[in-house]
């Protein structure tokens, strides 16, 4: 007998690129059985005249930090990532954890998580640990305290990979991220990168962070490509990338689908240039906390948050469109979230991403494909971390689904109200169980650690 049998759904196939109507038995966590009728089961769902996809894969969202509180608090983000279908993300991306991986992962494995957790070392995280100004450049003794801490929580804790925020830290030197990148090619880890600048330095960012992989060796993910050249480089950039990847350098990005970033309104993304950078003025920029909720900046106000609430996450409307969308057309570009909120306040993406882009971009404006980019929240993403077992519906692989109406499927947050719920989100199955049913949570703490050596993770 299966512990759950999935009947009638339409089911995400990849290897025949097509949608077929078949049945799922999940027994012991995993995917045991794929057939045309199936009943032997404790618990049927009938997803007929629905999609059954294997579960949305965020390989970059900012869930950091786990505090005591009630559920809601502890996660401030992945619920949110729940509710839109993710069963696993990635956190400490942009070179930012903010509590010790080791702290992070020993919570989750005595408590349990909303979904199943990776995490990066964050190399911002190892500066700040050891009091290096963010516009100065670390020294050589610096360097290799750094290294120390990066391969204890890579070789000894399991994080997925290093992550680089060279923008929030411009004293960064390419010296030093190749210095670093070298002492830990070893362990064959997965680099994230958050580029040095964007918008009309954008491109030479692109090169570099190409250079650095090409250089090293080691496999390299662009982070939010949207937000650094979706302000008239776009083209020019999947140009570049699309050749680097045809001479064999492995090198990969991910966007979300938005015409905005977000980040802290004390970052140096905002420092003295970043307008002129952007073409944009002080009111492209929305404030999405109190005492200064859902306001646009004027000069006046925008200088006196970035020195009385630099901690205060800050929306700019600065990216195109339609060059967002056109990178989410590229088989390398990935769908991520880019997660961040700060006690619930911030961005939509971190609630909307994945409905959005099937509600939005696929079903109502036709302009993306659904097979690919499920393909790009699923199986590539699951490809790129080295999950042998999750990222497909096949027998063998773990029981990580979503069910969806693709009718009715939907994002809601919006940037008034950014945690809003999406629509047609009909079940969320989690190692097998199931955590969520029409938008209600049944089990809030089915999500596991993934580390790094559980996987026996090899780059190739």
């Amino acid at each position: 007998m299966y512990d759950l049998i999935i009947k009638n759904g339409t089911l995400v196939d990849f290897d025949k690129n097509k949608l077929t109507v078949k049945d799922i038995g999940i027994k012991d966590n995993k995917i045991a059985s794929i057939d045309s009728s199936l009943n032997s089961g404790r618990k049927i769902i009938d997803a007929k005249d629905k999609i059954v996809s294997p579960g949305f894969i965020d390989i970059h969202m900012h869930e950091e930090k786990i505090i005591d509180g009630e559920d809601e608090e502890i996660y401030d983000i992945a619920y949110k990532m729940l509710k839109m279908g993710v069963t696993t993300c990635v956190g400490g991306n942009c070179g930012n954890n903010r509590q010790s991986i080791d702290e992070f992962f020993n919570f989750i494995d005595s408590n349990g998580a909303p979904i199943n957790y990776m995490i990066f070392a964050g190399h911002n995280y190892y500066r700040n640990k050891l009091g290096i100004d963010r516009y100065k450049e670390a020294t050589k003794e610096q360097i290799e305290k750094m290294i120390d801490l990066i391969k204890e929580d890579i070789g000894k804790n399991g994080a997925v990979g290093l992550s680089f925020g060279i923008e929030y830290s411009p004293g960064i030197s390419l010296e030093e991220i190749l210095e670093i990148c070298n002492s830990i090619k070893e362990y064959d880890i997965l680099i994230s990168a958050h580029y040095r600048a964007d918008a009309k330095k954008g491109i030479d960012s692109i090169k570099e962070l190409i250079m650095i992989s090409q250089a090293t060796g080691l496999p390299m993910q662009i982070s939010h490509l949207g937000s650094c050249t979706a302000m008239g480089q776009m083209r020019e950039s999947l140009d570049i990338i699309k050749e680097a990847i045809d001479r064999g350098i492995n090198v990969r990005a991910d966007c979300y689908p938005y015409d905005a970033f977000s980040t802290f309104i004390g970052s140096s993304v905002f420092d003295d240039g970043c307008f002129d950078n952007w073409n944009k003025s002080y009111d492209s920029i929305l404030l999405t906390e109190e005492p200064y909720k859902n306001i646009r900046c004027t000069e006046e106000i925008f200088y006196k948050v970035r020195k009385e609430y630099p901690n205060m996450l800050a929306v700019a409307f600065v990216m195109n469109e339609d060059e967002v969308i056109e990178s989410l057309k590229e088989s390398f570009v990935y769908v991520a979230s880019d997660g961040l909120l700060n006690k619930g306040q911030g961005h939509p993406r971190a609630a909307g991403t994945f409905p959005r882009i099937i509600g939005r971009y696929v079903r109502d404006g036709n302009r993306l494909e659904l097979i690919d980019q499920l393909k790009k929240m699923t199986k590539l993403p699951a490809e790129r971390l080295k999950l042998a077992h999750k990222g497909e519906i096949k027998v063998g692989m773990d029981g990580d689904i979503v069910i969806f109406d693709y009718d009715k499927i939907i994002d809601c947050a919006t940037f008034d109200n950014p945690t809003a719920s999406p629509l047609g989100i009909e079940y969320v199955i989690i190692n097998g169980e199931i955590a969520l049913q029409n938008n209600e949570i049944l089990q809030n703490r089915l999500g596991k650690v993934i580390r790094r050596f559980k996987y026996k993770i090899r780059w190739d």
